[in-house]
This record gives C-alpha cells, structure tokens and sequence, in this order.
C-alpha cells in the first residue's frame, strides 16, 4: 500500500513559478512510475508528466514541455514537479498518482495509476 501526499499549491501570477512535492509512504515507492496530472474546473483529469522507478526517464505532456520539470529522490520517497512560466491555463487542481507496478514511462491515462493523493490547487493570474 502507498500513501500520496502533495503540498507546494498556491496563488502565482501569470510567468511565476510553484514548486509541487509529492510525498509517499511504502517502501515500493521507488520502483513505481510516478505521473503528475491535473484538472481544471469543468474538465477532465490530464495528465502532465511522469518519472520512472529510477529517475532517468521522463515524459511530458506537449503543454507543459520546457517549461516543468518533474523529479524524484528515492531516498526521501519524494516526487517534485517545478512548474516555470506559469500561464492562466494551467490553473487547476494537481494531482500526484504513483502506478502501483514497476513499468515503462509513458502511461498517461489517469486509470493507469493506482495510489493518487488528494490533489493540490494551483492557481495563475493574469
């Protein structure tokens, strides 16, 4: 079993930047693929990045590419996503989702993944 927790949300302006963590318990953590995903009132869950088991490979969503970037640290069972360049639209509820198996990076449907954590608002001004 593993327990998901994001922190880092809040209110930036339009260009800003916010710094997401993601927080887990279960000492498998680290062999799972780890996906970043959010949803914004109205619309539904997508996904934005992920990192695999070890760290090296990652994917991300055509919206967000140059300008997050998403990393763990094993050791602390931790999963960050730097988020720069912040524009209104990516304005939502983030959500942190660990897959619950050892697997490629590449899954990007929300069903794919196992644990999630309650989700963290982010919100751009413009």
């Amino acid at each position: 079993q593993v327990h998901v927790v994001e922190s880092g949300g809040g209110l930036v302006q339009d260009g800003g930047s916010l710094r997401l963590s993601c927080a887990a318990s279960g000492r498998t953590f680290s062999i799972y693929p780890v996906g970043w995903f959010r949803q914004a009132p109205g619309k539904e869950r997508a996904f934005v990045a992920v990192i695999g088991g070890s760290g090296v490979n990652t994917y991300y969503a055509d919206s967000v590419k140059g300008r997050f970037i998403i990393s763990r640290d094993n050791a602390q069972n931790t999963v960050s996503l730097q988020m720069n360049s912040l524009k209104p639209e990516d304005t939502a509820v983030y959500y942190c989702a660990a897959r619950g198996a050892p697997g490629p990076v590449g899954a990007v449907a929300p069903s794919m993944y196992r644990y999630w954590g309650q989700g963290t608002q982010v919100t751009v001004s413009s």
